[in-house]
């Protein structure tokens, strides 16, 4: 991982737009750092924002390049998934936020946002108020925005007036960058006594779970009743995008059990719910699992 500092604007989208590449990016500590791209609106700029995490072997294309098992994969690098949310959400500010830890060049680790071991199981917990998920991600968001020149900045602490008039955030989870969503859940009903912090959570409308997965045995899909309460309750909107891939795998059934149960207790708290299976009819394969973000 590169430890240089800066915003490099870069060209890779065919319609000439700018992809901003900004390196070691300061979240909740000055040790705690995530690079990211960031690919802007067309037309006014809003404040709305949208955060994605991606799943293992994706990186820059640049590196992805020197590898053999991320080569056949470049049509899903960070900058094209970039490009292609730009499409979906075009009046957003597209973030994309590389993991801090990529273990031989393939496994995604987001140990900034969640405790994980080296090939990026998570080790989920409750709000801390002073580390954690949410206050990782506000605070690498305020700090990207602020590198980025960007106006009105969300400021990395602080009650509702820190944050910007008309403030949005979309956070989009890609396979093993689910990890980051389910672990924002279990913070929540900490958050919510934490009325800094809370103010900072309201401004979420949207949260897209992509066909998540990771290495671990267990705690793909977050199945716990009570945390599953307060993110219906918070009002979020919620989307599960799945394929065979991930939930039909015989040698990993429990995600998805685990998946089911998601949905099933959301529906039984009467959350804001959206949830597809994509190519259901299709046998269960790695290009389909990648296709779901452009599908979803």
């Amino acid at each position: 991982m590169t430890s240089s500092a800066g915003l490099h604007a870069s060209s890779s989208s065919p319609d000439g737009k700018k992809i901003h590449k900004l390196l070691a990016v300061c979240g909740s500590t000055t040790n705690m750092k995530n690079d990211l791209l960031l690919l802007r609106p067309d037309g006014p700029q809003l404040s709305k924002h949208l955060v994605f995490f991606h799943g293992d072997i994706q990186n820059f294309q640049d590196e992805m390049v020197l590898q053999p098992e991320g080569v056949q994969w470049l049509s899903w690098s960070l900058e094209e998934v970039a490009v292609t949310l730009g499409r979906r959400f075009p009046q957003h500010h597209i973030w994309v936020v590389r993991a801090s830890r990529m273990y031989l060049h393939k496994f995604s680790c987001y140990h900034n946002f969640v405790e994980s071991n080296m090939f990026g199981a998570p080790q989920h917990a409750p709000y801390s108020p002073n580390s954690g998920a949410l206050h990782h991600l506000r605070a690498l968001l305020s700090h990207a925005m602020e590198r980025a020149g960007l106006p009105n900045i969300l400021h990395p602490q602080g009650g509702a007036a820190s944050i910007p008039a008309g403030f949005s955030l979309t956070v989009v989870g890609f396979s093993k960058g689910c990890v980051v969503l389910n672990q924002m859940v279990y913070e929540l009903a900490g958050a919510r006594a934490d009325q800094q912090m809370w103010d900072f959570v309201k401004s979420i409308s949207d949260m897209f779970w992509l066909d998540g997965g990771h290495p671990g045995g267990s705690e793909t899909w977050v199945t716990d009743k009570q945390v599953l309460h307060q993110l219906a309750a918070s009002g979020i909107g919620i989307h599960a995008h799945v394929t065979p891939y991930e939930v039909c795998d015989p040698m990993r059934a429990w995600v998805g059990r685990e998946h089911r149960r998601f949905i099933k207790t959301l529906e039984e708290f009467g959350a804001s719910l959206f949830h597809k299976i994509h190519f259901e009819d299709n046998p269960p394969s790695i290009e389909n699992h990648f296709r779901v973000i452009q599908e979803f």
